[in-house]
Parts: C-alpha cells; sequence; structure tokens
C-alpha cells in the first residue's frame, strides 16, 4: 500500500473505470470502455482499472492510446488474472480489501461498467464509504439502466424499508451513453 500511495499520489485527475473481467474484445461494451477512456486520456484525466482483462484492458487501452496515463493496480490471482499490456504504470496486490483503497482512494470519480461480483463488491464498498463520510463524495456513474435496473429495483425497496435513506439513492448516478458519463466528470471533477 505504501507503494502505491507513493506512485499515485504524484498523480491528479484521476477516473477510476470497474467492470467485467470476462467481457470480450467483440462485446459492444469493450468499444464503449475504449472510447469513453480515451475521450478522458485525451481530455487531460488519468485512467485506473484493476489492469486486468475485459472492461479494465478496454479502459486501459483507451486511456493507453490517448494523452493521459493508464494506470493499472493488478491482484494475485490463480487463474483469472494477469496485468493487460496497455499500461503506463501497474502495481500488483496480494489482497483485495488494500487493492480497493488504492482504486478509489486518489479517484475523483468512478465509473462502472456491467460487472460480476467484483464489480458489485467496489460499488458496494464505495457506495458505503460515501454514505458514511469516510470517503468525501464523488460522481459514482453506473452505465447501462438496464443491466444496474434490479439493483436499483433492490435499493429503492432498502429506502422503503428504511434500510437506507431516500438521500441515498442519489449517491449514484446511471446513464446509457458514454457523452452522459463524460459530460457528469466535466461538470463534476475539476483539472
Amino acid at each position: 500500500m505504501a507503494e502505491a500511495q507513493k506512485l499515485l499520489a504524484a498523480y491528479q485527475n484521476n477516473i477510476t473505470v470497474f467492470g467485467s473481467a470476462r467481457v470480450k474484445r467483440t462485446d459492444p461494451l469493450f468499444q464503449e470502455a475504449y472510447q469513453l477512456a480515451k475521450e478522458l486520456s485525451d481530455d487531460g484525466y488519468n485512467i485506473l482499472t484493476g489492469a486486468g482483462p475485459g472492461i479494465m484492458k478496454a479502459a486501459n487501452k483507451g486511456a493507453y492510446e490517448g494523452k493521459s496515463k493508464s494506470i493499472g493496480l493488478n491482484i494475485e490471482l490463480p487463474h483469472e488474472q494477469s496485468a493487460n499490456p496497455y499500461l503506463d504504470e501497474c502495481l500488483t496486490f496480494e489482497h483485495f480489501f488494500s487493492r480497493k483503497v488504492m482504486l478509489v482512494k486518489h479517484a475523483q470519480a468512478c465509473v462502472y461498467f456491467p460487472g460480476g461480483y467484483g464489480t458489485a463488491d467496489e460499488l458496494m464498498e464505495v457506495l458505503t464509504l460515501v454514505q458514511t463520510e469516510k470517503m468525501r463524495p464523488i460522481p459514482l456513474i453506473l452505465y447501462g439502466f438496464e443491466y444496474w435496473k434490479p439493483l436499483l429495483f433492490w435499493f429503492t425497496k432498502l429506502a422503503e424499508g428504511g434500510y437506507i435513506s431516500k438521500q441515498d439513492l442519489a449517491l449514484m448516478r446511471v446513464v446509457d451513453s458514454t457523452d452522459e458519463i463524460i459530460q457528469i466528470i466535466k461538470e463534476n471533477v475539476c483539472h
């Protein structure tokens, strides 16, 4: 963590992109993540990901081919993950918790593409940190309304039952275009 802190402290204007490691290059989400990261990189934002395949690879490739930095925070796993080749900087972590801390501590916004348990875990962690004011509020942007709709329905039920407040539903924005993501970031992240 100390090594990551030292490295990431040197970078400003960081956007963290989360999403499935299992998305193939032929999936439209791969191209959308690539294009988003390329545009953000060209606009002066560094892109942070978990350094793996799928959405992470797409976002790192876009950033790598853009004007800003492509940064990967990899994790040692027995099967799934080796670092993708589109990284200006790469650190490897042994534990998920330390990697998660570093992925969000230096982020000015987090973008969540569709994903599995890992993406859901990262979203829940950041929502909890922002809700409990253990982390400064930053834009949390969920891409793909249809994908996130069941989770949003559950969150609404939590609010109706008093398990979270209705204001907690406003901690995230759900969008259906990468243009909306870019607009939210430009309106809320100074650089």
